[in-house]
């Protein structure tokens, strides 16, 4: 069985920019969405603007693919829970989200990635207090989604 998994922090906005999160954090996101960009026509607005802190390394379990993305986040603690605090009070909860994704069967024998022979066993994770603190602080959401991608036979 394959699995991709990744794993990223988001601030989210319907009025504030991710340039202006940008500015208010003093941290270079990873990725950005921004309200309005997907297309033109027909007309399809994102709900929100998202400014993301994300890592997509394939050979870390999920709790140290955390790790990184708060170990990045970490020093700018108390500017993240002002930030997320103001979205929050603005726009209401869910401005603040630590999100793993997860895809298993997703893709052929070549990508047998569960356990390497030298390898981890990616299905477990757990999150330390370390993360448990930061998400407390920062009001931070965690929203974990896993998908089965196994082709459905039709009946």
């Amino acid at each position: 069985m394959s699995l991709t998994q990744y794993v990223y922090f988001a601030l989210s906005s319907e009025r504030t920019t991710t340039d202006e999160i940008t500015r208010f954090l003093g941290i270079e996101p990873d990725e950005t969405r921004v309200r309005g960009s997907r297309s033109t026509s027909p007309v399809t607005v994102p709900s929100c603007h998202r400014w993301k802190i994300v890592c997509r390394d394939r050979e870390l379990r999920v709790d140290e693919q955390v790790s990184r993305v708060v170990g990045r986040l970490q020093p700018h603690t108390e500017a993240i829970a002002r930030l997320a605090g103001r979205l929050t009070a603005e726009e209401g909860p869910g401005s603040a989200v630590l999100q793993v994704v997860r895809y298993f069967n997703d893709g052929g024998p070549e990508e047998e990635l569960l356990r390497p022979a030298d390898g981890p066993n990616l299905f477990g994770w757990h999150l330390d207090r370390g993360v448990l603190e930061f998400l407390t602080v920062t009001g931070a959401e965690l929203d974990v989604d896993e998908y089965d991608m196994t082709a459905q036979e039709e009946a």
